[in-house]
């Protein structure tokens, strides 16, 4: 099969399409035909080996990504499953998370994989695993009628998502992004939105219930001064390439550990967990009309290193998604 794979740390021009063996399910997994995948800011971390210090984490190598194979977030129909699949089964149209996912086929536990929602294209559904479930589990339980939240990165993947929930949870929404996704968030349901590049949202003197930020570009104090005394911080910043960093947002994350136990607001590092439960939730989410993927520009598979190009240098709005399987 073919899929874009990397044998050292680099720029996009590590990235390559080649010719690899077609991954065999174990028993716990199912084998997915890929129609479309999605980027993350997780996949140029782990294509740079960024920060350094994630070096040290189970999830990197000390030279080279341990996974061969690009991606995570992909979209497409069930080929084939392991002995011990019991919701899934060939011919579904599926979505879900797992390494590897920029190829013609990926092998994915299936308590990572769940039900594709029927009227998403699969561009759109690929767009979804790992932007909303971050977006959910960030604002579930956490914002609700009349409660003020400001979200800084709300144009980009998981800030699209985010823009969408805390305006069905029913929160008032602030939003920051640039000057030209100023309409796009709007349109997803901001009340409000600040464009960095004319204000600062720190700055201004409002103050919000919660504070979700998506960028990981602004110090703790900065954060800590756009909250109510008893408002919740929630962190959860994928950082700004860069071509190389020692901490990067880690730094802030950090920091924030450090403080939590001395300051009256309560700080979150989220960490998020994929998982069935959460897509299964989401689907129904997006069915409903509730969430909408928002989609910037598609590439096909041999151009995913341009796409990994563009996520990284152009600060691309919502999700950039790969086509992989274009039918049938």
């Amino acid at each position: 099969m073919k899929a874009i794979v990397q044998h050292r740390y680099g720029s996009p021009d590590e990235l390559t399409l080649a010719d690899v063996d077609t991954p065999v399910p174990a028993a716990d997994e199912v084998l997915v035909r890929v129609r479309a995948a999605s980027l993350n800011a997780r996949d140029w971390h782990l294509m740079r080996g960024d920060p350094y210090v994630a070096r040290l984490s189970p999830d990197f190598g000390r030279r080279a990504p341990k996974a061969l194979i690009r991606g995570s977030d992909f979209a497409g129909t069930v080929e084939a499953v392991g002995s011990d699949v019991t919701r899934l089964r060939p011919g579904d149209d599926v979505y879900g998370e797992s390494d590897g996912a920029l190829a013609e086929y990926v092998s994915a536990p299936e308590r990572r994989v769940a039900r594709k929602p029927d009227h998403l294209t699969f561009e759109q559904a690929a767009a979804m695993p790992l932007a909303a479930t971050t977006a959910l589990q960030g604002l579930r339980g956490r914002v609700g009628p009349g409660q003020s939240l400001l979200i800084n990165g709300a144009s980009g993947g998981v800030g699209t998502f985010a823009v969408q929930l805390a305006h069905a949870y029913g929160a008032q929404v602030t939003a920051v992004c640039s000057t030209r996704n100023v309409e796009l968030v709007r349109s997803l349901g901001a009340d409000h939105v600040v464009d960095y590049t004319r204000d600062d949202a720190f700055r201004a003197g409002r103050r919000y219930d919660v504070v979700l930020d998506l960028v990981g570009n602004r110090s703790l104090r900065d954060l800590r001064r756009a909250l109510t005394p008893d408002g919740t911080l929630v962190l959860s910043g994928g950082g700004v390439s860069e071509g190389g960093s020692l901490f990067g947002p880690i730094g802030l994350l950090l920091r924030s550990k450090l403080a939590a136990p001395f300051v009256r607001h309560r700080i979150v590092a989220l960490s998020t967990s994929p998982g069935a439960e959460h897509l299964d939730t989401l689907r129904e989410l997006a069915e409903a009309g509730t969430i909408v993927p928002a989609v910037d520009r598609t590439y096909p598979l041999p151009a995913a290193a341009d796409a990994m190009r563009y996520l990284e240098g152009e600060h691309a709005r919502a999700k950039v998604v790969v086509t992989v399987h274009a039918g049938g």
